[in-house]
């Protein structure tokens, strides 16, 4: 269950999904992630340090080999999510003919 609050916080796993290819500072992660506050962007990024599913590095954050199997882990919903919105935009265009 407490992962299930941690990756329930606000941002959390959009910055986990963020860091899925690489590390990146945190101005890099404020920019791609558009109405995140630096506050909230830090304190995030304390959580998911602090339960060892991220780390700092020279090169700014990165996964962890536990937050790299989340990753893994989130990859079928990934499709998943990629094929339901395939369909919303199939449906759209449906309706927007009809």
């Amino acid at each position: 269950m407490a992962a299930m609050d941690l990756f329930g916080r606000r941002w959390a796993l959009r910055i986990l999904w963020e860091l899925r290819s690489g590390p990146l500072g945190a101005r890099a992660l404020l920019a791609r992630c558009e109405g995140l506050s630096s506050s909230v962007l830090y304190q995030r990024l304390r959580e998911l340090t602090a339960n060892g599913i991220i780390a700092a590095s020279a090169d700014g954050y990165e996964l962890t080999p536990l937050g790299a199997a989340l990753r893994d882990a989130l990859q079928p919903l990934d499709a998943w999510a990629t094929t339901w919105a395939e369909t919303q935009e199939r449906n759209d265009r449906i309706s927007a003919e009809a």
